[in-house]
């Protein structure tokens, strides 16, 4: 322990007692929070987007992160909510004019100035630095202050005119209450939209089994000649067992006569020369106006000449 020369120890470097729990910086977190993308930990630049919960990201990292989930990232929980591009909106930012740009070239000899918020609310001109509640709106990615929603009271966005509702206020990094009820909205579009999907599935499939139930129309040709040949076949076989029960006349036969196929009402009859019509039988060369006279034919064209 020492004690040379006189010194006398004080009660704290002789005991030690419980730890100090550390406190983080307020300011240093909401830099974190606010400059920094979620997932890759790097600053954010255009475009950026943001999820259901109110986190920032960079597009392109997440990007990475949904090709490959496999690959071990240091937040990789930050992102685990979200399973595909359409999860996420793509913000429509407003740059502040006060802000100077990103110091690239700086090698730690200058001051680089973190306060400064790099967008701003388009209505009220708070700067996005943390320090005032921020909010995006689902349907067209447009970001404003919580004061500018509260205090301008419309259903049409201020910014580009889209109309939305309450349901699509996110608020952007949020406290954890904010966070929780953000999710439980979440979870809850989420089942929605997947009871949608089997509602529509089911009346789908519901459509197929009514089609497939219901004859098409071939086959309900069918059936309905069936019926009119089942209709027909009693009138015919009737026919036949009046002809055939019928008691035998002078100078025909008294035998029974079998009925052929096809010989019911709505069978073909042939019809007889005596009926054919004129214009009909000059369609045959047979008919007299196609005869030629003697005058007509010439005895170097026929095969067959007249003159002997």
């Amino acid at each position: 322990m020492g004690c040379d020369g006189g010194t006398i120890p004080k009660r704290h470097e002789l005991v030690k007692g419980p730890k100090k729990v550390e406190k983080v910086d307020k300011s240093a977190e909401l830099v974190a929070r606010w400059n920094y993308c979620a997932l890759s930990q790097e600053k954010l630049r255009r475009p950026i987007v943001a999820c259901d919960l109110g986190r920032l990201y960079n597009k392109d990292a997440l990007i990475e992160y949904l090709l490959d989930k496999s690959a071990e990232r240091p937040n990789a929980e930050a992102a685990a909510h979200i399973r595909g591009i359409k999860d996420v909106k793509e913000l429509n930012l407003t740059d502040n004019p006060a802000w100077e740009g990103d110091h690239g070239d700086a090698k730690g000899d200058r001051y680089e100035e973190l306060r400064c918020a790099r967008f701003i609310c388009p209505v009220v001109g708070l700067e996005m630095n943390g320090r005032h509640k921020f909010c995006f709106l689902q349907t067209c990615g447009c970001v404003f202050s919580e004061r500018a929603l509260r205090e301008v009271k419309t259903e049409i966005c201020h910014k580009c005119g889209d109309p939305f509702q309450d349901s699509d206020v996110v608020i952007l990094n949020g406290s954890k209450e904010e966070v929780e009820k953000l999710r439980q909205r979440m979870e809850e579009k989420r089942a929605k939209a997947k009871n949608g999907k089997k509602s529509r599935k089911s009346k789908a499939a519901a459509t197929e089994t009514e089609k497939g139930m219901k004859p098409g129309p071939s086959e309900e040709n069918h059936s309905s000649s069936l019926s009119t040949t089942a209709v027909q076949k009693p009138e015919s076989q009737k026919e036949a067992g009046s002809t055939s029960s019928a008691p035998g006349l002078p100078g025909t036969a008294t035998s029974s006569r079998t009925v052929k196929p096809g010989a019911g009402a709505g069978a073909k009859r042939p019809v007889p020369a005596a009926e054919k019509s004129e214009a009909y039988k000059s369609l045959f060369t047979s008919h007299s106006s196609a005869k030629r006279s003697k005058e007509q034919m010439s005895n170097w064209v026929t095969h067959t000449p007249y003159h002997f």
